[in-house]
């Protein structure tokens, strides 16, 4: 019992700490509170459950939604975070480093809630949803994977509901991905290695917005930065914001430190491992586990010594690979996430997407829309008044110009 309220205690101050830090959340639902806008709305949520993530599920409550969560992770959840939802009467379906198998049936029980709206983050649960034939208003997807998988279904015909695509919002991928994962990947690597990045040959597997964000920060601690890419526009951008760009083969003689985030599988693979330098630490950014194959790595050495939390090393051929994060996403396993000033603008999407299926659902056909740019307007200019900052108004002669 000792052990649990301090778990509610720590997960208090935290949720507090990020609330503070999220203002844009605060102010979106302190408008639409009195209206209760989401009364008789149940949502089933499918997000890493972080502080972040309490700010998004409690201002929800506060709306008048039924909430059921489950995590969009296996290790990413926070257990403070889920004593403190619970607390709060959030119903909250996982653990940290629950099976598969658990993970899995966790969204099926959200599921069998029977929620009006889903909100996901990688597909995953809109995948089981869909594969149910499940009947909901709609849902929002929040990652460049989730989104990548919808559309594959959507060519299909699959899509039963309609899907706001959040991660497509300029309000999102232009500094969640960037600048949020960015840091927050190497603050993971940080923590879990405590290596010194000044100087290392960092390769960077993918130019995205994601690796554009990670390519930044690694630049910025000195790190000598190179990148891979199949898509030669990525590769150009690459090559003309200052880095490298190689083939990843051409790499393993001399990389120190390989960090994926492509959204494919098996980037790094056999052949490259084979042909990687003694002491070689691989992590991923991507959302899912698959971009590095561990298969292979637990093939070769069925007992890899855990160094430290998150770190184990391989040994193979004589030769020592270290992986961080059994492979999964660096910055939720090895670190905290996001920053919340950064998951304000990416979950105001979120709220606002919420409120707006809730609003027009009947309207909307089966299949996948943009954020509506209404929704991304007020989030910037939420965003701007939470920092402060004051910009200038196009003047009549300047519109009279524009539109001549």
């Amino acid at each position: 019992m000792h052990e649990y309220k301090s778990l509610i205690e720590q997960g208090k101050l935290e949720f507090l700490w990020a609330k503070y830090n999220m203002p844009i959340i605060n102010k979106i639902v302190k408008k639409y509170q009195n209206k209760k806008v989401l009364e008789g709305f149940s949502l089933g949520i499918c997000l890493h459950i972080t502080k972040e993530t309490a700010v998004l599920a409690n201002g929800l409550k506060h709306l008048g939604a039924k909430i059921f969560l489950c995590s969009a992770n296996p290790l990413s959840t926070q257990e403070h975070i889920v004593s403190l939802l619970n607390e709060k009467e959030i119903r909250v379906y996982g653990k940290r480093g629950e099976t598969l198998d658990d993970f899995y049936n966790n969204m099926n029980v959200v599921l069998d809630k029977k929620p009006n709206i889903i909100i996901d983050d990688g597909g995953e649960f809109h995948k089981r949803a869909i594969q149910k034939k499940y009947k909901t208003l709609g849902g929002t997807e929040e990652t460049t994977s989730g989104i990548n998988r919808l559309k594959s279904w959507a060519k299909k015909k699959l899509i039963t509901y309609p899907i706001i695509a959040v991660n497509q919002s300029n309000t999102k991928y232009l500094f969640d991905n960037r600048y949020g994962t960015g840091q927050s990947s190497l603050d993971g690597i940080l923590r879990t290695t405590g290596i010194l990045l000044a100087g290392k040959r960092v390769i960077v597997c993918g130019y995205g917005w994601v690796g554009k964000g990670i390519a930044s920060v690694l630049k910025g601690l000195g790190a000598k930065v190179f990148v891979t890419e199949i898509n030669p526009i990525h590769a150009l951008e690459a090559f003309m914001d200052g880095f490298e760009v190689k083939p990843l083969m051409e790499t393993t003689l001399f990389g120190d430190l390989y960090i994926t985030c492509t959204g494919q599988v098996r980037v790094i693979r056999q052949e490259h491992m084979e042909k990687m330098k003694n002491g070689v630490i691989l992590c991923n950014a991507g959302h899912f586990d698959v971009e590095i194959d561990t298969n292979y790595l637990n093939k070769e050495d069925f007992h890899p010594i855990t160094i430290r939390k998150n770190l184990k090393c391989y040994n193979i051929n004589r030769k020592k690979i270290y992986l961080l994060s059994e492979g999964r996403v660096i910055n939720l396993v090895g670190a905290d996430g996001n920053p919340p000033e950064i998951m304000a603008l990416s979950f105001a999407n979120q709220l606002l997407s919420i409120i707006y299926l809730s609003k027009h659902y009947k309207d909307l056909e089966n299949r996948i829309y943009n954020v509506p740019k209404e929704i991304e307007n007020q989030t910037s200019q939420l965003a701007l008044q939470s920092y402060g900052i004051r910009i200038d108004c196009i003047t009549p002669e300047q519109k009279r110009y524009f539109f001549s």
